[in-house]
């Protein structure tokens, strides 16, 4: 590989690779890539995945195996007029960031790639699902990028290293690539910090705190947002106390505000432990409380309180799930009438009609519980049952106290 370098330029740049065969990554697609590069017609494509994953270096290396005369551009840096300027005399398009453009700038691909006017190679990290629309997608090849593994990343490191002059220990590249978080750029921009500090202070301890905390970074607009949040709830689901810890302290070092994961733990407590551990929902929201009053960082205090209680309290979904039964049966059958015994017979013209007649007070009889229908007629009669309760926790007990009042009544 042959590379041009000056000494203005950053690594990541120092050391872009210039053909397919140098590129670093995406093993899963390397196939798929070179026959699209290869083909007859390079068709338009969409590379969907995180920062620093050679989505840009790829859709370059391709227009150049394909001999087509490209042109790139940042789509935050760039609008419509700039852009019928760039295009003149190019075969394809590099657009990074295609989400930053609107829906009526997405809309200006259309014509030009029905036509075969251009070939467009776009990038994204966000979901396309959401940031494309769904016209230009039905238009591209859309290819689904993952972040480097720890072992891309290390040969990453050490071919700048070599750049760079400078020789480590494996050690150091495997921390390097450790705390990279699958960011190709990133690594780099790290070996290139790390090539500036005294050979002292290369030894594992001193480079952990030499090294800057952005490396530890979150993506709060993108999937990677959503993708802790997941797994965060999925392992309170799971009652994997260490797991939740974790998917939370990569939550709070990545900066994710704190505000949201709050409302995560929420709707988990209700959700997934409900009448498990009734105690949960109260504390899940003293838990909202307590972080807004101390901020962070100590806000990771009573966060983690949370979340083990969450992990370890019995798990009951029934009042949610009972909710969704009765929910389905409003949409798929619409709203009945509320019996009259049950109305408010608020004016003489109600008692006329017979709104309220023959409602029995509950707290007037025995135990504070009587036998009447509440549900409409013909679901009462139905014996239509949205709420199954189960047995763990705190719910056999709340059932039991309902049970024993309908053993109590006596039937004429």
């Amino acid at each position: 590989m042959r590379i041009q370098i000056t000494d203005k330029q950053p690594l990541a740049d120092k050391i872009r690779p210039q053909t397919l065969d140098d590129f670093v990554g995406q093993s899963h697609l390397l196939e798929r890539i070179a026959a699209f590069a290869n083909g007859p017609r390079l068709p338009s494509l969409l590379f969907f995945g995180p920062p620093g994953c050679g989505k840009s270096t790829l859709a370059m290396l391709m227009a150049k195996a394909a001999g087509k005369v490209s042109v790139r551009v940042s789509a935050p840096e760039a609008g419509l007029a700039t852009l019928r300027k760039r295009l003149e005399g190019a075969d394809v398009l590099i657009l990074d960031e295609i989400h930053r453009f609107s829906k009526a700038q997405q809309d200006f691909f259309l014509p030009i790639l029905e036509s075969g006017e251009i070939v467009l190679l776009a990038t994204t990290t966000e979901n396309p699902s959401f940031s494309v629309t769904r016209q230009l997608l039905s238009r591209l090849h859309v290819l689904r990028f993952r972040a480097l593994t720890r072992e891309e990343l290390a040969r990453m490191a050490r071919r700048g290293a070599a750049v760079l002059g400078v020789q480590w220990e494996d050690e150091v590249f495997d921390l390097l690539a450790a705390m990279s978080g699958g960011d190709g750029r990133v690594l780099l921009n790290l070996v290139e910090h790390v090539s500036t500090l005294p050979q002292d202070r290369l030894g594992l301890e001193d480079l952990k705190q030499a090294l800057p905390e952005s490396v530890i970074r979150g993506d709060r607009e993108g999937d990677s947002h959503y993708e802790l949040a997941s797994a965060l709830i999925k392992s309170i689901r799971g009652s994997d106390v260490d797991a939740a810890l974790y998917y939370l302290a990569c939550l709070l070092e990545s900066g994710e505000d704190p505000r949201f994961v709050c409302r995560r733990l929420v709707l988990s407590a209700s959700e997934d432990i409900g009448l498990g551990d009734p105690q949960a929902l109260p504390l899940a929201v003293a838990c909202q409380q307590a972080v807004e009053f101390v901020g962070m960082p100590e806000g990771f205090i009573p966060l983690a309180e949370t979340v083990v209680y969450l992990a370890l309290a019995p798990k009951s979904n029934t009042s949610y799930a009972a909710y969704l039964n009765a929910l389905k049966e409003v949409r798929e059958n619409g709203m009945r009438p509320v019996p009259l015994h049950l109305r408010n017979a608020s004016t003489s013209l109600h008692k006329e009609w017979g709104y309220g007649r023959g409602y029995k007070y509950p707290h007037t009889f025995p135990g504070s519980w009587a036998e009447q229908e509440y549900l409409p007629h013909d679901l009462a009669k139905a014996k239509a049952t949205y709420y199954f309760p189960k047995t763990e926790g705190a719910e056999p007990k709340l059932n039991a106290w309902l049970a024993s009042r309908k053993r109590g009544v006596r039937k004429p």
